[in-house]
């Protein structure tokens, strides 16, 4: 087992290999991880592993809270996450490459990062300006049948698609070919469909892209069938993800 050690940003959300995530880092100890990996010569990568988060808060509290206004917020990199922030996170994360580091004038950042690869967590420490982890890369198998599949999986994302938009009342606006490729059609689609986090979270943490593409199938044939007898649902862009606050 080869583990590396990269630095750790949590977040609400489940990052997958392929995809934008677009970061604004207004917190002191992401700020801190930011300047670190600045110190990284641009034509190298600034890697650092994004995890979602189990039981925590993206945003550590700022200000004293409930139920007693007097209590003081936590601080330093594991605020928010408990006395054991690897209990705080799920064990599967995805690498990131943070292509664009840009620091604005109030000393937060914005990033531009792409998912790379999946890692699972080994440990997490907090002893630092920010958290890092020990994390070992999880190779990504295409199982059996994962072409034929990847076919039936983008037929049904683009019923899905189509299904959603008529519900928001809204032409389908992507105008964009979709990929063939069985594992990057199970990351996109993985991405692009409205679901929760702890499905999402298993989908990144299948076991190989056979696996992830039936899930999907099934999961998009169930939620076209309820948006089918659904009058109308709230606006969400399917195609790109919000920046992250944390």
């Amino acid at each position: 087992m080869t583990t590396v050690r990269l630095p750790l940003f949590p977040l609400n959300s489940v990052l997958f290999p392929g995809l934008v995530l677009p970061l604004n880092v207004f917190e002191e100890r992401y700020r801190a991880m930011m300047r670190d990996l600045l110190k990284t010569p641009e034509e190298e990568q600034r890697l650092f592993a994004v995890v979602a988060i189990r039981d925590g808060f993206e945003v550590a509290p700022s200000a004293p809270g409930l139920p007693d206004p007097t209590s003081q917020p936590e601080q330093g990199p594991a605020a928010g996450f408990g006395d054991d922030p690897l209990k705080a996170f799920h064990a599967v994360g995805c690498v990131a490459d943070a292509a664009t580091i840009r620091e604005r004038a109030d000393g937060g950042f914005e990033v531009l990062a792409t998912g790379t690869t999946r890692v699972r967590l080994h440990s997490v420490d907090a002893s630092g300006a920010f958290l890092t982890a020990e994390v070992e890369e999880l190779p990504e198998e295409p199982g059996e049948e994962a072409g034929t599949l990847a076919a039936g999986v983008l037929r049904a994302f683009r019923a899905y698609q189509k299904r959603l938009a008529g519900a928001r009342e809204r032409s389908l606006s992507t105008g964009a070919e979709l990929p063939d490729d069985p594992s990057v059609v199970s990351y996109l689609v993985a991405a692009a469909a409205v679901l929760d986090t702890p499905t999402k979270q298993r989908l990144l943490e299948a076991p190989d892209t056979a696996a992830r593409l039936r899930d999907e199938l099934k999961l998009l044939r169930a939620e076209t069938s309820i948006i089918r007898n659904l009058p109308s649902l709230p606006a969400t862009d399917l195609t790109r993800g919000t920046t992250s606050l944390n």
